[in-house]
């Protein structure tokens, strides 16, 4: 029994070692003929061997094959979302996933939405959240669905949310509307999103928005406002600020807080002095070194 065992270990090596030497001929091939330009995008034998090689027990060699399936681009979606959706082995999954990232193409969005939901693997569903934000404007509606459902549990959404915000200026338009959605997730999340999009262009109306929404009757929403003002250092918003930091919620006064010292404009020095006597420990602590940061600020545009 054990001569048998023994005998049957070369065997296993000598194949393992056959399939690479297959992989690193194919990979090579395939490129060369891609730039040589006459690759045929039309092979679906090729093309299901390219997508088998995403298998490779090599992480380099797995890289090489995603990068030559994205140098193919969409003719290899179709194999790609047959390999995410049904493929046994999760490596496959997950480069798949990975490899429609490069190809960014809008038809594999459904494919990827449902990987992104359902399957076992955390790295499948990360990798897929991460190909539908790639995706850009396709991918939105879906994300914005997800994250005002009541089905899926929180961290589901915040991929869903991280993914609307990279995807940021494409999905300005879709953004603006969802703002007055009913459910609490998708607002807040739309917060976040908007603070990219101001950002990215300079956005007056994303800003006004972000601004607007310091009064917003949900704490949450005042919250991530003032944090996401802080980020975009809107100077106009200020007095919105300072009016912040005297509101009702505790959450909000810190995150207000934090902006006024991440934007460093002076005026907001008078308003700020009075906190360091405040009754909440944390909101001294926080004032002070708001005030630290926009003294310091003030020296060094002095310089």
């Amino acid at each position: 029994m054990s001569q048998s065992l023994n005998s049957k270990a070369p065997a296993v090596d000598d194949l393992i070692l056959r399939v690479q030497a297959e992989n690193d001929d194919l990979v090579q091939r395939v490129n060369e003929q891609i730039t040589l330009e006459t690759f045929d995008s039309t092979d679906q034998k090729v093309l299901k061997q390219l997508v088998e090689g995403l298998g490779d027990p090599r992480g380099m060699v797995r890289l090489r094959f995603a990068e030559t399936l994205g140098e193919i681009g969409e003719a290899a979606t179709p194999f790609l979302v047959e390999a995410l959706a049904n493929h046994s082995n999760v490596v496959v999954r997950r480069a798949a996933a990975k490899t429609l990232t490069i190809i960014s193409d809008p038809q594999a969005v459904p494919n990827l939405l449902h990987a992104f939901l359902n399957d076992q693997d955390t790295v499948v569903r990360s990798s897929a959240a991460g190909a539908l934000a790639r995706t850009g404007e396709a991918s939105v509606p879906a994300l914005l669905e997800i994250l005002a459902s009541d089905e899926h549990p929180q961290d589901t959404k915040g991929l869903a949310a991280w993914a609307l915000a990279f995807i940021g200026s494409e999905a300005a338009e879709h953004l603006y509307k969802a703002l007055n959605a009913a459910s609490l997730d998708v607002r807040c999340a739309v917060i976040g999103a908007l603070g990219h999009v101001a950002q990215e262009q300079s956005d007056e109306k994303s800003c006004n928005l972000l601004v607007s929404a310091l009064t917003d009757k949900e704490a949450l929403i005042r919250t991530e406002a003032a944090a996401v003002l802080g980020q975009v250092n809107y100077p106009p918003s200020v007095p919105h600020l300072i009016l912040a930091i005297q509101d009702t919620d505790l959450d909000v006064r810190k995150a207000a807080i934090n902006s006024l010292g991440k934007i460093g404009d002076r005026t907001a020095l008078e308003s700020l002095q009075p906190l360091l006597n405040d009754e909440q420990e944390v909101v001294r602590v926080l004032a002070k070194l708001a005030i630290a940061q926009i003294e310091r600020q003030s020296k060094a545009d002095d310089w």
